[in-house]
């Protein structure tokens, strides 16, 4: 083995910041990854000498592409895709389609790269991907945001397919825009084959899927809990978001036997002392939906809650925490408020939502921490599922789909008890992951060689 090919951690860090200057969230994804793998492969020279690490932290591509589109009065947008496919090792490159204007290629590298470890993690055939576009769907008209889902597919379409790359849904992206670029793939192929994920169920999709990464986080959670001794059953939640993942968390938290106190947007959160129950949660999903309304609007309905313009909720005390918004929106003194408030479990259902600063303080204090990768992989499982559905031509019912995804989230806990156990009990849940999702994935790519 040359010398060289066995470099310390902060060398290889050093060699990740100089190839992707700027590229601050990728750069975290890697190290947060990183630091937990290099302890796992210090003896074990087959990796070093292949230069997995290295490998796995230079994605296969990263398609980068203009979309034209004409809005409702008539003056062409201009906007930039991206697809960034990063390992497909263990399946067809999968993860999902974001629209946002914080879009840019850091942030699509950084969620092909933690998808990677999440699909591993499932136990399904899938590699790692991401894309999306700088394209902010809110205030748009229906009309607008099928011409910009068409005009970005147009492209995409060349880059994708049932075997080799399977995109979803994501932040920006619901079932409006799959269902738009579904039919724009349809009608350039001529092919009607799956393609994508989160479909509506008249034309493929899976009955489960929406619920699926908000419920497999609050499973996730069930899962640390059971195996702390405890339960959900008369405890208090925050949540962050108020879209697909942190509504659907709540519903389950709800129907557990928890009591949610908190949603969010952008614009603040929420505080509801009387619990925020199904019927208001309902109430949430419909305004979302139908209204593109705003949280802040929920206090109007609920007059016993008060809103909290310009904040998040992980100052307001409970017993558990679930921030499943976006990246890097609990910091490392939020993160020392929701332990000194007596919080003893945080589940992820967003991607990458603490800053590393934060995971140190719950890994200090030593609660119970399910890192999204972990947590969150409900969602992207049962994407799977439908992969599996619409090459078979069936269709599982909601409640098979449920065993099913309880089923994979105990798998994935158990994955990261085996690998992040410690000898005086504790379980460092992203060591566990990191590593059971990076064997998977790196012992494939040594069967392959160098490719």
């Amino acid at each position: 083995m040359a010398v060289s090919d066995h470099v310390d951690f902060p060398t290889f860090m050093e060699g990740v910041k100089k190839r992707n200057p700027g590229q601050t969230e990728f750069i975290q994804a890697v190290q947060e990854v990183a630091q937990d793998i290099y302890e796992f492969i210090e003896d074990k020279e087959e990796y070093h000498e292949a230069q997995i690490l290295r490998r796995i932290a230079e994605p296969d591509r990263v398609v980068s592409f203009r979309v034209c589109w004409e809005d409702d009065n008539h003056c062409i947008r201009v906007q930039r895709g991206y697809r960034v496919q990063n390992n497909n090792a263990i399946g067809p490159y999968k993860g999902g389609i974001r629209f946002h204007p914080s879009v840019n290629e850091s942030v699509l590298k950084f969620l092909a790269f933690e998808q990677t470890f999440k699909n591993s993690l499932t136990g399904l055939p899938m590699g790692g991907g991401k894309g999306g576009a700088n394209f902010n769907p809110k205030g748009k008209s229906d009309a607008e945001v099928m011409r910009f889902c068409q005009s970005f597919m147009t492209e995409l379409y060349r880059h994708i397919g049932p075997d080799t790359d399977v995109p979803a849904g994501d932040i920006g992206v619901g079932g409006r825009e799959i269902g738009y670029m579904f039919g724009q793939y349809k009608r350039i192929t001529n092919r009607w084959e799956g393609v994508l994920t989160g479909k509506g169920e008249e034309y493929g999709g899976s009955q489960m899927r929406p619920e699926a990464t908000g419920y497999g986080a609050v499973y996730f959670l069930q899962n640390m809990l059971k195996h702390a001794g405890q339960d959900v059953e008369g405890k208090t939640a925050v949540i962050s978001g108020s879209g697909n993942v942190a509504t659907h968390a709540a519903e389950k938290i709800v129907q557990l036997g928890g009591k949610v106190l908190t949603l969010s947007d952008s614009g603040g959160f929420i505080y509801d002392p009387e619990g925020i129950d199904l019927e208001k949660i309902d109430w949430v999903k419909h305004h979302k939906t139908h209204y593109r309304g705003r949280i802040s609007e929920y206090v109007d309905a609920f007059p016993g809650a008060t809103f909290h313009e310009g904040a998040r909720p992980w100052n307001v005390e409970a017993d558990l925490a679930l921030p499943c918004a976006t990246q890097n929106e609990l910091n490392e003194e939020e993160a020392k408020a929701l332990v000194k408030n007596g919080v003893i479990a945080v589940s992820e259902g967003a991607n990458m939502p603490t800053t590393l600063e934060g995971v140190k303080v719950f890994h200090d204090a030593k609660i119970m921490y399910g890192p999204g990768k972990a947590a969150n992989a409900g969602g992207v499982a049962v994407s799977g599922l439908e992969m599996s559905q619409n090459s078979e031509r069936i269709s599982w019912n909601h409640e098979r789909l449920g065993e099913m995804l309880t089923d994979l989230m105990e798998g994935i806990h158990g994955k990261c008890v085996e690998y992040g156990s410690h000898e005086n009990g504790y379980v460092d849940y992203v060591k566990g992951a990191n590593i059971a999702g990076f064997k998977k994935v790196a012992d494939a790519m040594l069967a392959f060689g160098v490719v």
